[in-house]
């Protein structure tokens, strides 16, 4: 009985094969763009962001689960969700496959895929707070990674490409952060102030959740708002030592089945 228990235990806590694959692919894209190994480098750019994109999603919801784990919840290894595997994380066509298309249409880090728990397990209200915020903030900090060597003034020798596909992966990790931290019903913003809220303010809202994120998707979608909105993440991005020009060309290079824009030459 023991023994079983603890090769489960193990086994609920052991990074997925999917996971290390997509961390492979990044890997291995990365590289190409890096090198200009591949005769295509949009196509490497590609691959490179998505991938990375991909394990973003899947670092957010295993913050979630671990720090939910660690409030209480012990029932999230026996869902999968420390095992990093981005089909564990919900739906998988709602988590990983919609998302991917947001930032294929419109460069934006939707937020994508979510895990469930069980709050009644966690006490607190500082603990709800933390378990919601715990995913947005893995945003930040990979958002931080990313424009590391642009703040730390690093970029000699980085190949244009490379810098490009990380400046865009910049963009989508701040404004998934940003949406993500959006207070509405169905977010993680939200999430982070309910705990704090009456009762019946709770409960006046409930029914909104499910329909949070396209409230917000759809208000991006109004050109003053839209331009407010990206406005601000170019702020926050220049203060990170990101310009315009390199994340206009990382997505430029991103969407490799367009025609390339001249003045974003990698070579």
């Amino acid at each position: 009985m023991t023994s079983t228990a603890h090769r489960s235990n193990r086994g609920e806590h052991r990074i997925s094969a999917v996971f290390l694959g997509i961390v492979a692919v990044m890997g291995v894209t990365g590289w190409a763009v890096w090198t200009g190994f591949s005769a295509s480098t949009g196509f490497a750019v590609f691959l490179f962001v998505t991938s990375a994109w991909i394990v973003s999603l899947c670092l957010h919801e295993y913050a979630h689960a671990r720090t939910a784990l660690h409030g209480g919840d012990i029932t999230v290894g026996a869902k999968g969700y420390l095992t990093l595997n981005p089909l564990k994380y919900t739906h998988a066509l709602l988590s990983i496959v919609l998302p991917v298309l947001f930032v294929i249409m419109g460069g934006i880090g939707l937020p994508g895929g979510a895990v469930f728990i069980e709050r009644n397990r966690i006490r607190g209200r500082w603990r709800h707070s933390l378990i919601s915020a715990a995913g947005p903030l893995t945003n930040v900090l990979f958002a931080v990674v990313c424009t590391a060597p642009f703040w730390l003034d690093a970029l000699d020798g980085v190949p244009p490409a490379f810098r490009y596909a990380l400046a865009f992966l910049a963009l989508l990790q701040v404004t998934a952060a940003i949406l993500n931290f959006v207070p509405v019903p169905g977010l993680d913003g939200y999430g982070v102030i309910e705990p704090w809220l009456s009762a019946k303010v709770r409960e006046q809202v409930a029914p909104i959740a499910p329909f949070g994120l396209i409230l917000v998707f759809g208000l991006l979608w109004i050109p003053e708002v839209n331009r407010v909105f990206f406005d601000a993440v170019d702020a926050l991005l220049r203060g990170l030592g990101v310009g315009d020009v390199e994340t206009y060309c990382g997505q430029d290079l991103y969407r490799f089945w367009q025609e390339a824009n001249p003045g974003c030459a990698v070579d």
